[in-house]
């Protein structure tokens, strides 16, 4: 019996290691084949022709192409027959890893790139559109070759990018009647060979096929010859208005895995307390949705599940707590790091980055408190506009104050050797030859002051920053967040929130859907009314009821806020789970009014009405 138990476990075994081996050998992943082919000479990818394409990491670039072909085919009856070639974004044919000699494999071009499968995009190109590329280089210039630029600044190969070719109005973009004449080489500064860009005439709103075609294609750029026939082309950028925060930050949350949760149990008077231990709780992952449970001023906990309300109200909580811990100092709304020893030991500088981070993917508020000037160097940018009030040290303060004073260059120089000490340690001491140069001695000291001498923890609230890829979209759409990172946010007004809510409304022309018309009349004079008063209720008061938010976040509010109308009750009731308000069914507008103040100022937190 002994003998036939061991043999049976190692049966068992062996059939577990081969079943693993087994389903690791058929593992798929998913990457997107587009079409590419030759217009007006160049090669160019066919818009509306890209396609998810279930692949094994372990396929060769030829066993690639038959599968795209195939797929290809399958979905566009009108692509030509022939032979067809494997080509990067770029019209290079895939035989080897880009750089190197290795011999393509889906896996080695992934991790070469260092980006997920789902943003790997490979073309098909008949032979005969591919090898036309020879001959024209040779017909005219032996170096001359199309080059597609992109507009991004992240360092990210272009390779990996899928190109960009112009609205979806017409099949064939039509071109400008200069684009006829043959476009006019430049020279490559860093190549030393001659290219041509490609400037695309296309117009036409925006329209896209999937969001990574919005977030990541770069832009086709056409040389266009002037009429004078000078000889630098003229050169212009697709322009990229149309994408929202709500798309970006779509695109980032498609990696939250909904089946697997983070618990935080938070306490409303100590926000922080029960936030800190949340994220550093070892088995924390903030690519899993989160489970936000209050406890009341009793240690009771709400009887409520989480099915966004208490995340989104926790994460406004949050934020607001941010705002005044011990690594923040200067103004309310335009806060910069500082250096602390007790925070840097606890290495709260990642934690308040990761926070940050965490709370616009999964559908919280931004920060609304940032510095421009802290934001601009986070995202790689040089502007920098401080003044002399941003200093908080006092000390620090009155001397720039005196030097930015100074009248005469002696009384300059007097004052440099007055404080040569602090000028020593920014780095910033000198004397200059006029009293102009007064100007660059306080705004070297400015900058020293907020970025250099937080070197450290700037770095560490970057590297908290990155935290599910948000500090790239940061660096790559720095304008589209501003408004969510630094003090800007669009004030809510009675117009914005009344068409944030949608109204739940009876069958037309029955007896409730008269009454409900008649106090969605009386929603819209509350609103009115709470943003002309200044003390009180706020509109910011009535979207937390509502949503657990105090603002409009990145993200869309999902699911979409509704109006509802209770007529058992003379209160409102939220629910901000669901997004919903119900609004009681009251006789007048005062008997309206009173009791949504008062419901709406005695509830202030998730489940109490």
């Amino acid at each position: 019996m002994k003998f036939r138990a061991l043999k049976e476990k190692e049966r068992k075994t062996f059939f577990t290691k081969k079943c693993q081996a087994s389903k690791k050998d058929k593992k798929t992943v998913k990457i997107y084949v587009g079409v590419m082919w030759r217009h007006n000479g160049v090669l160019k990818p066919v818009r509306g022709k890209t396609l998810p394409l279930e692949v094994q990491p372990n396929w060769s670039s030829e066993q690639l192409l038959t599968a795209a072909v195939k797929k290809v085919k399958d979905f566009n009856q009108d692509i030509q027959d022939g032979p067809y070639v494997l080509l990067y974004p770029d019209g290079a044919e895939v035989k080897h890893i880009p750089g190197t000699n290795t011999p393509f494999r889906i896996e080695l071009y992934k991790e070469a790139l260092g980006k997920a499968y789902q943003r790997i995009t490979l073309f098909t190109c008949t032979v005969q559109d591919f090898s036309v590329n020879d001959d024209s280089g040779d017909s005219s210039s032996e170096d001359s070759e199309v080059i597609i630029k992109s507009t991004s600044n992240s360092p990210y190969s272009e390779s990996d990018t899928l190109v960009w070719d112009g609205p979806n109005e017409a099949s064939t973009p039509k071109a400008e009647s200069t684009s006829d004449r043959p476009p006019q080489p430049i020279l490559d500064q860093e190549g030393g060979e001659n290219r041509t860009n490609i400037q695309n005439h296309t117009q036409g709103p925006q329209n896209c096929y999937t969001n990574y075609t919005r977030l990541y294609a770069p832009i086709v750029i056409k040389s266009d010859s002037e009429e004078s026939g000078g000889s630098r082309p003229y050169v212009q950028e697709e322009s990229r208005d149309a994408l929202t925060p709500a798309d970006i930050v779509s695109d980032l949350s498609s990696k939250i895995i909904k089946t697997s949760c983070s618990r935080f149990n938070i306490n409303r008077a100590n926000v922080w307390d029960g936030a800190a231990r949340g994220f550093k709780r070892a088995s924390y992952d903030p690519s899993h949705d989160m489970l936000v449970k209050f406890t009341d001023d009793e240690g009771t906990t709400e009887d409520a599940v989480d099915t966004g309300g208490p995340k989104r109200e926790f994460l406004t909580l949050l934020m607001d707590c941010l705002r005044t811990r011990r690594i923040f100092e200067g103004p309310e709304h335009q806060r910069f790091l500082t250096f602390n020893s007790a925070a840097a030991r606890e290495d709260e500088y990642f934690l308040a980055g990761r926070m940050i981070a965490v709370s616009i993917v999964h559908g919280g508020p931004g920060p609304r408190f940032l510095s421009e000037m802290l934001y601009n160097n986070l995202t790689g940018r040089i502007d920098f506009d401080g003044t002399i009030e941003d200093v908080t040290d006092e000390i620090m303060k009155a001397a720039l104050l005196e030097i930015s004073g100074a009248a005469s260059l002696d009384e300059l120089h007097m004052l440099i050797d007055k404080y040569s000490s602090l000028l020593q340690t920014a780095g910033c001491f000198e004397y200059p030859q006029s009293v102009e140069g007064k100007q660059n001695i306080v705004k070297d000291f400015i900058q020293w002051y907020i970025i250099y001498r937080n070197k450290y923890s700037i770095q560490r609230f970057r590297d908290g920053l990155s935290t599910l890829d948000v500090i790239n979209a940061l660096e790559q759409h720095p304008i589209v967040f501003t408004p969510y990172m630094c003090c800007g946010v669009e004030k809510l007004t009675p117009e914005s929130l009344e068409a944030i809510f949608k109204a739940q409304l009876s069958e037309v022309g029955s007896t409730r859907r008269q009454e409900e018309t008649r106090i969605i009349g009386y929603w819209r004079d509350y609103l009115l009314d709470t943003g002309e008063q200044e003390a009180g209720l706020s509109l910011q008061d009535i979207l937390m009821f509502a949503t657990g938010l105090d603002s409009l976040p990145p993200s869309t509010i999902v699911p979409q806020p509704k109006l509802c109308f209770e007529r058992t009750s003379s209160y409102p009731i939220a629910s901000t789970c669901t997004n919903t308000i119900k609004l009681p069914m009251s006789k007048s507008y005062e008997e309206f009014k009173n009791p949504m103040d008062f419901g709406i100022q005695n509830s202030p937190g998730f489940g109490l009405q």
